[in-house]
């Protein structure tokens, strides 16, 4: 991961996700079905969770597990993590934690049946490192099942803050395309030939829209505090800070019914095996 990224995740970035926790649980949690349903049809003994965050994932599949296996939550942000050992403490949940890049980690090889993620492996500087790290980490013929993004034109919701800010806010940092970040993976056939390169096969990458959901007045924390909105929100003065919320508020008219805000995410199913 690079040191930008680094620093995000371990400062208003990860601070971000830890305060939005209860809001973003609802907002993302059809997304962390699928990889549910491969620990259910699995046998895994040990679970890796890539870029587990505050870790909503890795306890909904240690409590799958139970007493048979364990799983583990690997993420690069120290306060996200604090906030997922709270919540596994609170929860009676046996469920541990590793801070570092899963890039870069070195995982006692050959030491999971089965790897997931939901939305935390479009991040790393160097993927082909990153899947071969995590190649090595898997037993013969362990599972990889992940979630990530499809494009930004799929995935209105995720764009509709920077787009209404952008007159508004003129160094607003532009997304890169083929950069790490939320959209990376955009790219099926790239994704598919970076974990062929990895040591990964049997290669199935099938797209999704899920129906997300959650309640409007949580709408404006939402942009407000994440993203390059709410990267560049924190620097502005305060009447440049009313107007862009303003201005982005109205901007998501089309997704709010009522008292209730609704957008479809589109994203990939992919799943590997470890050759």
């Amino acid at each position: 991961m690079t040191n930008e990224q680094a620093q995000l995740w371990n400062t208003t970035s990860g601070c971000a996700w830890v305060d939005l926790q209860p809001l973003l649980d609802q907002v993302l949690d059809p997304l962390q079905d699928p990889l549910l349903d491969a620990v259910r049809a699995g046998t895994p003994r040990r679970v890796l969770d890539v870029g587990c965050g505050t870790g909503t994932t890795t306890l909904a599949a240690a409590r799958l597990l139970g007493t048979r296996g364990a799983c583990v939550g690997i993420d690069i942000s120290e306060p996200m993590l604090a906030h997922a050992r709270t919540r596994a403490e609170q929860a009676n949940v046996t469920a541990s934690f590793i801070c570092d890049d899963a890039q870069t980690h070195a995982f006692e090889p050959a030491s999971f049946d089965m790897i997931i993620s939901r939305l935390g492996v479009m991040f790393f500087e160097d993927f082909v490192k990153a899947f071969s790290n995590l190649r090595r980490a898997a037993k013969a013929d362990a599972e990889l099942c992940f979630i990530a993004w499809r494009s930004p034109t799929e995935n209105p919701f995720m764009t509709t803050a920077e787009s209404a800010a952008a007159p508004l806010l003129p160094d607003l940092p532009s997304r890169k395309p083929d950069a790490p970040g939320q959209f990376a993976f955009a790219d099926r056939e790239q994704v598919s030939r970076i974990l062929a390169s990895s040591g990964w096969s049997s290669i199935d990458i099938q797209p999704i829209d899920v129906l997300c959901r959650f309640p409007e007045p949580g709408l404006i924390p939402y942009f407000s505090r994440l993203g390059p909105v709410g990267q560049m929100l924190h620097q502005v003065d305060p009447p440049t800070r009313t107007r862009v919320i303003e201005t982005v508020r109205a901007a998501f008219d089309p997704f709010v019914h009522g008292s209730e805000v609704r957008f479809d995410a589109a994203c990939w199913v992919a799943r590997a095996r470890a050759a």
